[in-house]
């Protein structure tokens, strides 16, 4: 198969796929809903379930570096988890993937300055790579969680989120001694990657206003001096006149 032949044949199976993250989500959202599917409904969404799995483990058993496609496909993987329909929502990353693959947006003309900036927030600073750590702390430890604990995703992804963000509203904590166990992880786990996370924006933004604020200082000088040198090219001008009426 030639080079041409297997680009067309990824850009039809990132439509597909996107395609079916976008079917798989919108069941997983009537779910949430209450809404009824009926059972025609509840087949196509524990299919689609299959389809994403088998994907993953394909593209994981095909991978070259599979530590690195742990850390870039973290959101696949959150994906695929079957203990609630909310997790299915994560396979819309598959969409992003799809246009920093095929560069839709360059394709598209507009491309430009914020794309450059985007790219260079999410992955020169490891922003994604922190952020997806935390999401898959965080999603974990609410999962392990609502076993032990024996409560809802829902309440035990609250529960999680509070506590990773060391905000502690107290309204849960856990009573069991795996709960427990848990709870440290996430508070040692969770909490740094956070702070992390959080350094991580504040100093992409502190260096963004340095740099703008240099570029300012560099213009304005750059100014200044084009300012004198169009003043002496002024006087030698006049001089250069002076000099043709004298002869």
């Amino acid at each position: 198969m030639t080079k041409t032949q297997q680009a067309k044949w990824l850009v039809i199976y990132h439509i597909i796929v996107a395609i079916l993250a976008v079917a798989s989500a919108t069941l997983a959202i009537l779910l949430m809903l209450n809404v009824n599917i009926g059972s025609v409904g509840n087949f196509i969404f524990q299919a689609l379930w299959i389809i994403f799995l088998l994907d993953y483990l394909v593209r994981f058993a095909t991978a070259k570096n599979r530590k690195w496609f742990l850390i870039e496909n973290a959101f696949d993987l959150i994906g695929i988890l079957p203990m609630h329909p909310a997790f299915s929502l994560f396979r819309l990353s598959r969409l992003v993937t799809m246009v920093r693959v095929h560069h839709i947006f360059w394709r598209l003309g507009i491309s430009g300055k914020w794309t450059r900036d985007f790219h260079r927030f999410t992955y020169d600073t490891g922003f994604i790579y922190l952020f997806t750590i935390s999401v898959v702390i965080i999603c974990f430890s609410a999962l392990f969680f609502s076993i032990v604990e024996h409560q809802s995703l829902s309440e035990s992804m609250w529960w999680a989120i509070t506590t990773a963000t060391t905000v502690g509203y107290g309204d849960d904590s856990p009573h069991t001694a795996w709960g427990k166990v848990i709870a440290t992880v996430l508070m040692l786990g969770g909490v740094g990657f956070i702070g992390l996370l959080t350094s991580t924006i504040t100093d992409f933004f502190t260096d963004r206003t340095g740099q703008e604020s240099l570029q300012a200082q560099q213009n304005e000088a750059l100014t200044k001096q084009i300012k004198q040198l169009s003043r002496e090219v002024s006087k030698l001008s006049k001089k250069v006149d002076k000099l043709n009426k004298t002869k």
